[in-house]
């Protein structure tokens, strides 16, 4: 008599991308917030990218956060920040090694600003997933506009 097998419950695609985004958050040197992002094409991992300094300067978990210094609120006065966000990095990751992110998909922990929303626009990003919502109108009417798909997945 062969034995039974137990019947394993699997992520769904969503899920499994979106909990990596998760882990690669956990690299952020934010210390407002850390988010995580990674690109997929065809269930293919891109490029990550988290929230930090550019590379080779120092990070805000070293010198503070210039945002809490000058009181910015989130979502404004971007300028007054040392990082870069995490959808950002994601996307230079892909032009520093040539990989084309044109139809992709963006998991990430948090719903991307609009500064972010029109580089994913203009880098070819067909569909967003995140975990977080973020407070920003215009980034959800650009999308709509562009023909993006746009989902709030909550794990």
């Amino acid at each position: 008599m062969p034995e039974e097998r137990k019947r394993v419950e699997r992520p769904s695609w969503e899920e499994y991308f979106l909990r990596i985004a998760i882990v690669v958050s956990e690299r952020s040197t934010c210390l407002r917030r850390q988010v995580g992002a990674l690109i997929v094409s065809e269930r293919r991992i891109l490029t990550t990218g988290y929230n930090g300094a550019p590379k080779g300067l120092a990070h805000c978990s070293e010198l503070g956060c210039l945002r809490d210094k000058y009181g910015a609120e989130s979502g404004h006065m971007h300028e007054f920040c040392r990082g870069l966000h995490a959808e950002q990095n994601a996307i230079i990751q892909g032009a520093l090694y040539g990989v084309s992110l044109d139809g992709g998909e963006l998991y990430s922990t948090h719903q991307p600003c609009v500064l972010c929303t029109k580089m994913l626009i203009s880098a070819g990003i067909k569909a967003i997933y995140y975990r977080e919502p973020y407070p920003d109108e215009l980034a959800f009417e650009m999308l709509k506009e562009a023909g993006i798909k746009s989902v709030r997945i909550e794990i």
